[in-house]
């Protein structure tokens, strides 16, 4: 029991003593089993008759024989060890070209060198694997039409796709390493999984948030899926309102044609009735009024089964130039500026397209004409009286896969945008409240959108509409 301490001390003491080198303690071996042989040579050539100076040269030569051997003794064990060595520093590196020679079986070192050339082989293997794979989930992740972030826990973004690119309107040089909060995506990382909520991102978008942890080198990163579902909630609720709008034109038309008939009928009976002129005149007035409330109701019903009734688009090659000249060569209540942009040919409906850009370019001239008195224009917001040399300003450019069609007045501007593309809403005397909707499901339908902004530092509002090139 006493003598522990001593052995332990006398332990450490050994492993802390400085190890000489491998290649000094081959020579030293060497020299070591050389020795005996040299020795008893030695003695026996000096008992010999020989002359000293024949025995000299004999031990020297037995003696240069001996380095010689050890020489080529340690170089035959270093240097395989060291070329094994070459080879792990290679493979420790990422170099895979590298492999040790007089890989052999049925050798102790050519077996060392035949596990460690599979081992460079497999490396290299799984390496081309990681970087094959990594390459296609770069791509994937590249194509995927919906944008994808990346998260450090200090909530510095690490990585984003083209779509996030898109969605941000900068490039990833300029948005890695940007705080979440910077960039209007905090609430993404804040909000539950598996939820939609509102970001900054487009006037009335609503954005499905997916979040999972994966780790990068050992650090913990979080990754974000967003998804815009607006277009999916717009299309539920279109179906609604179709749905609503096809019981409602039944029930009605059921309703009004015998209302209009009967009022029709009696109003032509009254010349044959003995009323006095007064009471011939009131009920002639009360049967047009309801003659004519049906026929008008009638019409407003109509206009809204478009919305229920407009077939796909027709998809042919449209140039667009000429569609938009003649588009605003048909207002002619106020000045319509066209300003080029580039040639180019859209696959589209033209008859839904020149639709729809009507529908957007009468918007902006009634909001620039109509007078103050009148309330709300067709964009929901007050009424101003127009100011001299107000005119509306219509182009088009190209991004990197759409066309981005703009129409600018010098109108009020929105001040309810909320409503602007609800059906049956519409503070215009005698509108319909379909324009705007219509528009937005011609647009959808060609896989494009349309946003509706106030123009930023001047009056009015602008229209844009995305449409996909091809």
């Amino acid at each position: 029991m006493g003598s522990s301490p001593d052995v332990s001390d006398s332990s450490n003491r050994n492993s802390r003593r400085p190890r000489s080198p491998f290649e000094r303690r081959v020579a030293r071996l060497s020299a070591l089993l050389a020795a005996p042989g040299f020795l008893l040579s030695g003695i026996f050539v000096w008992l010999q008759p020989w002359s000293t100076q024949s025995k000299l040269v004999l031990l020297g030569a037995e003696l240069l024989a001996c380095l010689l051997i050890g020489v080529a003794l340690h170089d035959h064990i270093v240097r395989p060890l060291q070329t094994l060595a070459n080879v792990v520093g290679a493979l420790r590196e990422g170099d895979y070209s590298f492999r040790a020679r007089l890989a052999v079986p049925s050798d102790a070192l050519g077996e060392l060198s035949l596990e460690v050339n599979a081992l460079a082989d497999l490396l290299a293997l799984h390496r081309i694997g990681a970087i094959e794979a990594t390459a296609l989930l770069q791509r994937v992740v590249e194509e995927v039409d919906i944008p994808i972030f990346a998260f450090d826990p200090a909530d510095k973004l690490r990585l984003v796709n083209s779509a996030g690119e898109k969605l941000l309107q900068r490039s990833s040089t300029h948005l890695i390493g940007r705080i979440a909060s910077e960039l209007g995506l905090q609430t993404s990382l804040s909000c539950e999984n598996e939820t939609l909520v509102a970001l900054r991102f487009g006037s009335d978008a609503r954005w499905f948030v997916r979040r999972s942890s994966f780790r990068q080198q050992g650090v913990p990163h979080t990754l974000v899926v967003l998804s815009d579902v607006s277009r999916a909630l717009r299309e539920e609720e279109r179906r609604a309102w179709q749905r609503l709008i096809r019981v409602m034109g039944h029930e009605l038309n059921n309703s009004l044609t015998p209302i209009k008939s009967i009022a029709g009928s009696l109003n032509a009976r009254l010349s044959a009735t003995n009323l006095d002129a007064e009471q011939r005149q009131d009920f002639e007035r009360g049967l047009g009024i309801i003659e004519a409330r049906a026929a008008s109701l009638n019409r407003f019903l109509q206009a809204y089964r478009q919305l229920a009734q407009m077939p796909p688009p027709v998809l042919q090659q449209c140039a667009l130039s000429p569609l938009v000249k003649r588009v605003a060569a048909l207002e002619a209540r106020i000045q319509v500026t066209v300003i080029p942009g580039p040639d180019i040919t859209l696959m589209a409906d033209p008859d839904q397209l020149e639709q729809m850009l009507i529908n957007l370019l009468r918007n902006a001239a009634e909001a620039v004409l109509e007078p103050a008195t009148s309330g709300e224009n067709s964009n929901g917001s007050n009424n101003r009286s127009s100011e001299s040399g107000q005119q509306i300003a219509f182009t088009w450019k190209l991004s990197d896969k759409d066309v981005i069609l703009t129409i600018e007045d010098s109108g009020p501007g929105l001040m309810n945008p909320s409503n602007v593309f609800v059906p049956f809403y519409t503070t215009k005397p005698g509108g319909s409240g379909i324009g705007l909707v219509l528009s937005r499901q011609i647009s959808e339908a060609h896989g494009g959108s349309i946003e509706l902004t106030n123009r930023s530092g001047q009056r009015g509002c602008a229209v844009k509409v995305t449409l996909p090139r091809q």
